[in-house]
């Protein structure tokens, strides 16, 4: 039992997407699809990374994540090369505008956020805080499940 009712667990998962879908639509910036800002996001914190262990993050197929990882790299934010230990594996690594692009809408959605919270009243704001520790397991158990 997961200690929500059906109902609940509706209701968290409709309000954690609305969340990020606000977050998105306030960040302003370049034409980038939410995959590809995930994309970029993961290179840029985990350096250069094979292309089959970034699927593997990602959750995307290989085809899906070679043309992302094309347009990233069209746009100048991401560099595509040979894996040294592996001729015949690719990895990615992020350029300095890639970098820069990912520090900016970081950046942005964290004053976005912060000023959205700041409104709250403080005890909202109290229990928000308190949520946290179990947010933060949530999302590791997701990450893990796939």
């Amino acid at each position: 039992m997961s200690g929500l009712d059906p109902d609940e667990l509706a209701r968290l998962r409709t309000d954690l997407a609305r969340i990020a879908r606000g977050l998105d639509r306030a960040t302003r910036g370049s034409d980038l699809t939410r995959s590809a800002v995930s994309v970029l996001g993961t290179v840029a914190v985990r350096g250069p990374i094979g292309m089959g262990e970034l699927a593997t993050v990602e959750g995307v197929n290989p085809t899906m994540l070679s043309r992302l990882a094309g347009k990233l790299e069209v746009a100048g934010l991401l560099v595509r090369d040979t894996d040294p230990d592996d001729g015949r594996a690719v990895r990615v690594a992020v350029t300095e505008a890639g970098a820069a692009e990912h520090r900016r809408r970081r950046e942005e959605r964290t004053r976005l956020l912060a000023a959205q919270v700041d409104a709250l009243t403080p005890d909202h704001a109290a229990r928000l805080r308190a949520a946290l520790p179990a947010l933060d397991a949530l999302a590791g158990a997701l990450r893990d499940a796939r």
